[in-house]
């Protein structure tokens, strides 16, 4: 376990916080981190605000600092399934929703809230939408991805009309009350409150967990090691719409520690109370504490058979056939005595733990999921497998060298003098627990990076083979691979991109329909990292664009009588193109109906810039034919991409056949010659290129004749330079290194620069170059005026408000509102930065 980057405050807060209650951290699945602060001023001892700060992990300096309102100390942070609300509680009862203003990660606004007076939160969860998955290793080999990551039946927490889930969220208090408030389809909420039990008494800690059939559990404690742990049954419902609580008690348990004659006084605070995952409400975690020390137990719940009496046994067959049964908590294992725990973190990745998956897992060293992490006042942190509660990591704090040691329990026996004064108040996994992130008790944000095979050395193969499963996985799921990316080094790039390719081609035609656009991205966050690939990175980012905007124009075809074949105006185009070999865009064009592509003038005239990028990529990527004697150009990837070349063609001929009818809308290319006919030649030497490359024969390298006439190109046409991407800023490419780096929030000048690898030229902008919207393909100008917004995850640049007033433009921007065109989230540019 390595530390991979450390944020400070610019100028450092004090922190203070509830001794019972700690900071809190949450990592949600589209890699934001939100964490808590309580700032005092230094002069007075009163309390300034209580504030919530989000940032996203590429851009740690980059944090958004919420007053959030709060009265008291927040004492609980829930991002939900989507990663894009986040609930905020309080030590007052008050519970706030936040949300994203305008779809940009650093702006936030509360749009709901509730408030249970007075009565102190202790515990609270979004409600469960049904969805579940499991992650089989033994499948790890297998081509199907739905034999990997299967979906499991799971009934939502409460549905709608049809089976659809209701969002809302749950809450516990401090005296024992639960809480539930339903978001309503029209924005109301629907909020109602219950006791968990007749007789009501303090709850110190509480936690949450679901079952498959639709219920929650709740497990709560008053904090003493000799009270028992309660388990209650909760069951939302709307009835005559009100919503409604039901209750009920399930067996409790009691410590093993408080029934060891040695131990009985020893631990008398329970300190944690953790179901091992949301979805399983049959494992829990405990830990008991005393003022220098604490030790774990994992409990889990089983049914057991009764002991019939003989005399039944004798007079009754019927009871001997059914013997009763009855739920009963059973200890998996405890750990030895341990250093104080400060913070614990569950894995959330959702690791299937049959005896096979467990052997498979063992026996391949693949850990993610299996370990959680238990943090000491010492400093240090241990990662215990989640069954066994045996070590298998130990980071020792930032102020010693950063080991690790696998399965060795003498590192737990061992006792550092004088231990680090700092020590983490919050930790969290993220969500494929290969990273932490921790808030330690001096206001400082770390980011830790965890090992798939908690350091033991593998062979590449294997190690290739545990980062490609869990590209796969998060490629299925749909959440960001950030933290995937930590443990890829520049060696491994090229081998996992050709690997996910050929996974990806085995899936049948339905999925790679649906995963089409998102392996296109994994592949150009994976390439950033290795200059031997970064130029293919761009080839990626172009080729997202290209399938926008392909799809954006076909779209506009409509066929011209209602009663048309199955076949789409579309389709026919790219059946037609495919078919039809000819070197003659107009000879092409006969064959098609071209009342299909009668559209009005407007439309057209507004996606001009669209279709003038659509021409100087096709300029661009000819006249670079006879440079491709290396990989490390940008376009390279394009020269052997035949469905790529294909696309590019369909768009010549449907631009040609719109020149008919709208000569605006035409790419405007600068000419030596005025009789030359651009889109002619244009089309000619790209379907040459394009039969060099075609799926149905094999791939032929460009003959003489089509190198010369393209290196003839650019004394015909003017070829335009293309801005491919900006310049990455982002932390990611950074952390190829082994050695930790320190930031300050609101500070990117203090990024390092170059890092280990010196970056491409196409990667750098002078400051006197034009910036460029990547989404509308037109120039912002050397010192853009309007705001603007830049893409977490690939660095894609765009204006914050649209300067277009026509619908097709308007239709077209719509489709980016909420994410980039790689799926990665917008942030605000900083106007220092812009």
């Amino acid at each position: 376990m390595e530390l991979a980057y450390v944020c400070e405050w610019e100028k450092r807060p004090k922190i203070t916080h509830c001794p019972s209650i700690p900071l809190v951290c949450s990592w949600s699945c589209r890699n934001l981190v939100a964490f808590t602060t309580d700032l005092k001023n230094d002069d007075e001892e009163k309390d300034v605000s209580h504030m919530i700060h989000i940032i996203d992990t590429e851009h740690p300096w980059d944090v958004y600092s919420i007053n959030s309102g709060h009265t008291e100390v927040i004492s609980c942070l829930e991002w939900d399934q989507s990663g894009s609300r986040l609930l905020s509680a309080d030590g007052d009862g008050q519970i706030k929703c936040w949300s994203m203003s305008d779809h940009l990660v650093n702006s936030w606004e509360s749009t709901l809230s509730s408030s249970l007076d007075g009565d102190p939160i202790v515990a609270l969860s979004w409600l469960h939408n049904g969805v579940k998955l499991a992650l089989h290793v033994e499948m790890s080999g297998s081509t199907n991805f739905g034999e990997k990551f299967s979906r499991v039946k799971f009934s939502p927490s409460l549905t709608l009309f049809g089976g659809k889930p209701m969002e809302g969220w749950l809450a516990v208090t401090v005296s024992g009350l639960v809480t539930v408030c339903l978001l309503k389809p029209g924005g109301a909420l629907l909020t109602a409150s219950e006791s968990l039990c007749r007789l009501r008494g303090r709850v110190a800690l509480a936690d949450m967990a679901f079952t498959g059939g639709g219920n929650i559990v709740v497990a709560a404690t008053d904090g003493s090691s000799s009270s028992p742990v309660q388990f209650y049954k909760v069951v939302v419902s709307v009835v005559s719409e009100k919503c409604r609580i039901d209750t009920d008690l399930l067996p409790s348990l009691f410590l093993r520690c408080t029934t060891d004659p040695l131990r009985r006084e020893k631990y008398p605070a329970v300190t944690h109370l953790k179901f091992l995952t949301r979805e399983n409400s049959e494992q829990v975690l405990l830990c008991a504490s005393n003022q220098s020390g604490s030790i774990v137990e994992c409990w889990s719940l089983r049914r057991e058979g009764l002991p019939v009496n003989n005399i039944f046994q004798h007079r009754s067959p019927v009871v001997v056939d059914k013997q009763p049964t009855i739920l009963k908590w059973r200890i998996l294992t405890t750990t030895n005595d341990l250093e104080r725990v400060s913070a614990v973190a569950l894995p959330k990745l959702p690791i299937s733990i049959s005896n096979t998956d467990l052997k498979v897992a063992s026996d391949t060293k693949f850990c993610p999921g299996l370990g959680l992490a238990l943090a000491f006042h010492d400093g240090s942190i241990q990662i215990l497998h989640r069954l066994s509660l045996h070590t298998m990591g130990v980071f020792y704090g930032s102020s010693s060298s950063s080991t690790q040691r696998s399965g060795d329990d003498s590192t737990i026996k061992r006792q550092r003098a004088g231990g680090p004064a700092l020590h983490f108040k919050a930790l969290q996994f993220s969500w494929t627990s290969l990273a932490l992130a921790g808030v330690d008790n001096h206001g400082k944000l770390h980011m830790l990076r965890v090992s798939p095979s908690m350091g033991q050395v593998l062979e590449m193969n294997t190690t290739l083979r545990h980062l490609l499963f869990l590209l796969e996985y998060c490629m299925v799921t749909g959440y960001d691979w950030w933290d995937v990316l930590l443990h890829v080094q520049p060696t491994m790039v090229h081998n996992l991109v050709e690997k996910l390719h050929e996974e990806y081609m085995r899936q049948n035609q339905a999925l790679q329909q649906v995963l089409a656009t998102r392996i296109v991205a994994v592949k150009a966050s994976l390439c950033k990292l290795s200059t031997a690939t970064a130029a293919r990175a761009c080839d990626f980012h172009a080729k997202l664009l290209l399938i926008a905007i392909s799809s954006t124009l076909k779209s506009l075809l409509r066929p011209h009588v209602l009663n048309t074949p199955d076949k789409s105006p579309g389709d026919r185009l790219a059946e037609i193109c495919a078919k039809n070999i000819d070197t003659d865009i107009d000879k092409v064009m006969i064959n098609l109906k071209t009342e299909e592509f009668v559209l009005e003038g407007p439309p057209l005239q507004s996606l001009q810039q669209l279709i003038q990028w659509v021409g100087d990529f096709v300029l661009y990527l000819l006249a670079n034919l006879p440079n491709q004697g290396s990989m490390v150009r940008p376009g390279f990837g394009f020269m052997r991409d035949g469905a790529s070349l294909g696309m590019l063609r369909e768009m010549l001929v449907m631009i040609r056949i719109w020149g008919l009818l709208k000569p605006g809308c035409l790419p405007t290319f600068t000419a030596t010659s005025d009789n030359q006919d651009s889109m002619q030649l244009l089309f000619r030497l790209l379907t040459k290129l394009w039969l060099c490359s075609r799926d149905d024969g094999p791939p032929q390298d460009p003959d003489e004749s089509l190198i010369d006439e393209c290196c003839l190109l650019p004394s015909q046409l003017l070829v335009p330079s293309m801005d491919w991407l900006p310049v990455n800023d982002g932390v990611i490419v950074k952390l190829q290194g082994k050695h930790p780096l320190r930031l300050q929030f609101g500070k990117a000048s203090s990024l390092p620069g170059g890092g280990s690898t010196a970056p491409l030229d196409v990667f750098t902008r002078s400051p006197s170059s034009q910036k460029m919207d990547n989404l509308r393909c037109v120039h912002m100008g050397v010192c853009p005026t309007e705001d603007s917004k830049a893409c977490t995850r690939c660095g894609c640049v765009t204006m914050l408000r649209s300067p277009n007033k026509t619908n097709a433009m308007k239709q077209w921007e719509q489709r980016w509102i909420k994410n980039c065109l790689c799926g990665g989230l917008w942030r605000r540019i900083p106007s220092t930065l812009t």
